[in-house]
């Protein structure tokens, strides 16, 4: 079993991680009801929901399996450009290069392609996804998790405003949806409009070593309390 402390300390406040194992969630699935049926004995006024990204993405029916993505010839030829990273494949596939150019546009990811490979040569890094957008950066390539061996996990759609609809359901509960890693890399994507800045970077730190897990863990939602 992954082990992980469930309290933390930022900025002098501690937070206990509540871990919300659930079944897989399945496109069309509503993340409210889900949360009533994992965690109603465990919500109280002022804790914060948060949920993983690529599970929201799937409830939305935005995990492509790759047997269904044609490649453009545009795909195959940028992905073989794209820089290897430690935490994981990203846009270095053809199809989730392919998923990137569905997503941002053509011209929008060429020309990303083009000034990012520029300054890459003097040193400049992370031009790429600046240009291309925030849904290009969410693009999770096919094994990336086990849970998608073969699939293409996309960014979600509207993630505030799904966020505030799942928050609203939750009798205003804030809620936040997050793209987390295991390198220490945590992102608050999406964000219910009771969550301030100061609190997005907040859950981004109390969140940052992934208690939830990379893998088959089965606990999309973490819930934070603040003692």
């Amino acid at each position: 079993m992954r082990q992980f402390k469930s309290v933390v300390v930022i900025n002098g406040v501690a937070y206990r991680r509540h871990l919300v194992k659930t079944h897989f969630i399945q496109p069309g699935e509503d993340w409210a009801q889900v949360i009533h049926k994992y965690a109603s004995n465990l919500l109280r006024e002022g804790m914060i929901i948060t949920i993983s990204e690529s599970a929201v993405a799937s409830s939305q029916g935005r995990a492509i399996p790759i047997s269904q993505i044609k490649l453009s010839l545009l795909a195959h030829l940028l992905w073989r450009f794209v820089r290897k990273v430690p935490y994981g494949i990203g846009l270095r596939s053809p199809y989730s290069m392919e998923m990137a150019i569905r997503e941002c546009g053509a011209l929008r990811v060429l020309i990303a392609a083009i000034i990012g490979g520029t300054l890459r040569m003097f040193g400049i890094r992370g031009v790429f996804y600046r240009i291309a957008g925030k849904q290009a950066a969410m693009i999770d390539a096919a094994g990336t998790s086990p849970l998608y061996p073969d699939k293409v996990v996309l960014g979600p759609s509207k993630p505030d405003e799904t966020a505030e609809n799942i928050s609203r359901a939750l009798h205003g509960l804030p809620v936040a949806i997050v793209d987390v890693n295991d390198i220490g890399g945590s992102w608050v994507v999406g964000a219910s409009s009771n969550i301030t800045t100061s609190l997005r970077k907040t859950i981004e730190e109390v969140l940052r070593d992934n208690p939830a897990g990379q893998g088959d863990e089965l606990t999309p939602i973490v819930i934070i309390e603040p003692l």
